[in-house]
């Protein structure tokens, strides 16, 4: 597999999981266990390819990602699925 595609995959699953984390702690923008984890994987993968763009440190691209950009990666991605959760689950309440 590709340096980019293992990032991606990085990135789409600790958005996931960002996003459930945020809608734990904050139990007004829950979207439900599933709206939670879809929210979060488009945010992490589409953030954290925005922050790739933007650090070229964090978009190592090799056949093996190190270290620091796999933690990168991961902490782009967890923030970014958390940001995207929030906002949707604000824009559903305040809707409702």
């Amino acid at each position: 597999m590709s340096g980019v595609l293992i990032n991606l995959i990085i990135q789409i699953i600790s958005g996931a999981v960002g996003g459930n984390v945020a809608a734990g702690a904050a139990k007004n923008i829950d979207l439900g266990t599933l709206g939670n984890t879809i929210a979060g994987a488009i945010g992490g993968g589409a953030g954290g390819q925005l922050l790739g763009m933007l650090i070229p440190l964090l978009a190592n691209s090799g056949a093996a990602p190190d270290i620091g950009s796999i933690i990168g990666q991961v902490a782009g991605g967890g923030v970014a699925g958390a940001v995207l959760t929030a906002i949707v689950g604000a824009l559903k309440n305040r809707a409702a």
